[in-house]
C-alpha cells in the first residue's frame, strides 16, 4: 500500500454518513432528506450546501466535534495515510452555538485519540469564509493567531471564490504570517485562472486550495512551477461539482508534466463518495501515476506539511520506511 498524506479537507465535511445519524438521534433530528442507505444523497450545488450545512448542525459540543476528529482520522489512517490537515471553521462553531476556543478543543482532543489508536499525524489550518467579508476573516485569523492550540499551524481562506478580491484579505493573511502560521488559500476551483493570479500576488501563499484551473493560462502554470507553489488538488471533488466534465478532462496530468508541485486530496469526502484512497487510485487510473508517483505526491504532502521540522522528519522517516 502507498502511504499517504491530505492537506486539503474541511472537517465538517468529512462527517461520515453513520456518524451524521448517530449524531441525528442524539438530537432528534431528520436527516432523511440528505441521507439515504448509509450514503449522502443531493442533486446539486446548492443541495449539497444544504447537506453540508445540515449535518454540521448536527456537531454542538467539544466531544461532538472529538467524535468527528476521530473518525475522519481513524478512517484515514485504515487507507494509509500518515498525515493529515484538515480545515477549521470559527464561524460554523459559532452557528452551532459553541465558542471557537470548545470547538477547536474538541478537535484537537479528537487528533490526540486517532494519533492514539492508529499512529497518524494531524494539525488543524483555521479557515476563514471569503463570503462573510474581511472583517470576519480578519477574526478568524486573529482567533488562529492567538488560540494557543498547538495542532493549529495554519490560516487560510475557503468560501465562495467569486465573492471579493484577494486584496480584502491581506490584512488576514498579514495577522497569520506574522503568528508564523503555513499561509494557503483556496483559488482555481469556481474562480478562473484570474482568481490565482490574483491570490499569489496579493497573498503570496506557499500552498493553494485547488489552484487546477490555472491551467487556463500557459504563463501562470509556468509561474507555479517556477515558484513552487503546491497546489492541493482535488481529483473527484473537481468532476463531481462540476468543474470539469470528466477524469480525461481534468488538468493534473497537465499540470503534473509542467512540473507543479501537486498533493491528492479528498475535499468533503463522503459527501462527494470519495476518500484519499479513492483519490490516489483516480490519479493511477485516470492520470497515468505510478507507485513511485504516487510516493512523489505524498512527499510533496509533508514537504508543504504546515509542522515542525522534527515531525517532518519523523514523517518522512515513515514514508521511507514504509
Amino acid at each position: 500500500m502507498v502511504l499517504k498524506a491530505e492537506l486539503h479537507c474541511h472537517i465538517e465535511g468529512a462527517a461520515p454518513a453513520a456518524l451524521v445519524e448517530s449524531q441525528a438521534k442524539k438530537y432528534g433530528a431528520d436527516v432523511s432528506t440528505f441521507i439515504q442507505d448509509g450514503a449522502y444523497h443531493w442533486n446539486d450545488f446548492t443541495s449539497f450546501l444544504k447537506a453540508y450545512d445540515h449535518a454540521a448542525g448536527l456537531f454542538r459540543t467539544e466531544e461532538d466535534y472529538a467524535l468527528l476528529a476521530e473518525a475522519y482520522l481513524t478512517g484515514l489512517a485504515a487507507d494509509g495515510a500518515i498525515y493529515a490537515e484538515f480545515f477549521t471553521s470559527p464561524d460554523h462553531a459559532e452557528r452551532a452555538g459553541l465558542s471557537p476556543e470548545a470547538y477547536t478543543r474538541g478537535l484537537g482532543e479528537g487528533i490526540i485519540r486517532a494519533k492514539e489508536k492508529t499512529g497518524i499525524e494531524a494539525r488543524m489550518v483555521v479557515t476563514g469564509v471569503r463570503h462573510f467579508g474581511p472583517e470576519a476573516v480578519e477574526k478568524a485569523a486573529f482567533f488562529a493567531a492567538t488560540c494557543g492550540q498547538p495542532l493549529v499551524t495554519g490560516f487560510g481562506v475557503a468560501g465562495d471564490e467569486r465573492v471579493g478580491h484577494p486584496r480584502d484579505f491581506v490584512r488576514a493573511f498579514a495577522i497569520a504570517r506574522e503568528a508564523e502560521l503555513g499561509i494557503t488559500m483556496h483559488a482555481g476551483e469556481f474562480g478562473g485562472a484570474e482568481s490565482v493570479e490574483a491570490t499569489l500576488d496579493d497573498i503570496r501563499p506557499a500552498r493553494l486550495g485547488h489552484g487546477v484551473r490555472a491551467v487556463e493560462k500557459p504563463d501562470l502554470v509556468r509561474r507555479i512551477a517556477d515558484e513552487g507553489i503546491v497546489l492541493e488538488v482535488c481529483p473527484v471533488s473537481n468532476v463531481v461539482l462540476g468543474v470539469f466534465s470528466d477524469f480525461s478532462a481534468h488538468p493534473f496530468p497537465q499540470l503534473h508534466a509542467a512540473g507543479c508541485r501537486l498533493t491528492l486530496n479528498s475535499d468533503d469526502p463522503p459527501h462527494f463518495h470519495t476518500s484519499l484512497a479513492k483519490e490516489y487510485s483516480v490519479a493511477e487510473v485516470h492520470f497515468g501515476l505510478d507507485e513511485a508517483d504516487l510516493t512523489e505526491v505524498t512527499r510533496t504532502a509533508i514537504d508543504a506539511a504546515f509542522v515542525d521540522d522534527s515531525t517532518r522528519r519523523a514523517l518522512y522517516a515513515r514514508l521511507i520506511g514504509g
